[in-house]
């Protein structure tokens, strides 16, 4: 099924494309933030990304996010921008198929080379900090739900502070099959809403926890990350295992919040597993 576009984006898009004439269509598309359409025109085919407003997600802002994409336009990791206004960003569709699991297994070699393609970019200038992105969801959280284990992980982790970075770089921060693109042997990352400056390490310490790799995966790619990154792979895999108690406290607030938002069940039980796990650390 499609939709008509709205005027916010209509606006937008005569802006960039006057020659485009016909109004177009949208479809919205799958995924966990649900903000995201594959706008057809004549002419070009787009990907249009709503704001969330009141449901925006902490660390989520797509000013920083267009901001961002710009700065990495010449690195062709990115697509490319073409606008935005106050609610639209405006890029440019990249065609291909998400992998599935097995091929996301094949791709863990080639993604590592993307990765550090990614970290050889110059900074972006938004430094990512995990403790007030962890407070934002503690505060906006309904009190009811702020149960002693998200109060104990949180304050554990302010006594111990942020790891100090082995290396400072751009990340993309939410790199799993659903945000890889394969398109004639070529991968491209999409959907960098939680794109920043931070640590090597914490780039891989989210991708292994996000897709769950296996002891071998995670040495596969550690290796090839630590080779193609010139890092030491014992000081990296330390390092990531530094990350990981943050990572696991992150993507359950993740999970929690956006099961408050949207009372899907597939968020509860997420976030109710996180919450399980963390308990084991206290």
């Amino acid at each position: 099924m499609t939709f008509s576009i709205n005027a916010d984006l209509q606006q937008l898009i005569s802006r960039q494309f006057p020659a485009a004439q016909a109004a177009g269509t949208v479809l919205p598309l799958d995924g966990l933030s649900g903000y995201s359409m594959k706008v057809s025109l004549p002419c070009q085919t787009l990907l249009a990304r709503r704001a969330a407003g009141s449901l925006e997600m902490p660390g989520v802002n797509r000013q920083r996010e267009y901001r961002i994409l710009r700065k990495l336009h010449d690195s062709g990791l990115v697509p490319a921008v073409y606008g935005r206004s106050r609610n639209w960003l405006l890029l440019d569709w990249l065609p291909g198929e998400v992998l599935s699991a097995e091929e996301f297994d094949r791709a863990i070699e080639p993604l590592s080379e993307v990765i550090s393609k990614l970290h050889r970019q110059p900074l972006t200038g938004y430094r990512l900090q995990l403790m007030p992105l962890l407070m934002s969801y503690w505060q906006r959280s309904l009190p009811s739900r702020r149960n002693l284990t998200w109060l104990r992980a949180l304050k554990r982790l302010r006594r111990r502070g942020e790891p100090h970075p082995l290396r400072l770089a751009v990340l993309h921060m939410d790199i799993h099959s659903g945000n890889l693109i394969g398109n004639g042997g070529r991968l491209r990352l999409i959907d960098w809403e939680y794109a920043g400056d931070g640590d090597v390490a914490l780039e891989l310490a989210a991708l292994i926890d996000i897709n769950g790799l296996d002891d071998a995966q995670q040495q596969r790619l550690i290796t090839a990350c630590a080779i193609g990154q010139k890092i030491d792979s014992g000081r990296l895999c330390r390092q990531i295992r530094r990350w990981q108690p943050w990572l696991l406290l992150l993507a359950t607030s993740w999970y929690e919040l956006r099961w408050q938002q949207t009372g899907e069940n597939q968020f509860g039980a997420l976030a109710a597993s996180g919450w399980q796990r963390l308990s084991q650390l206290n």
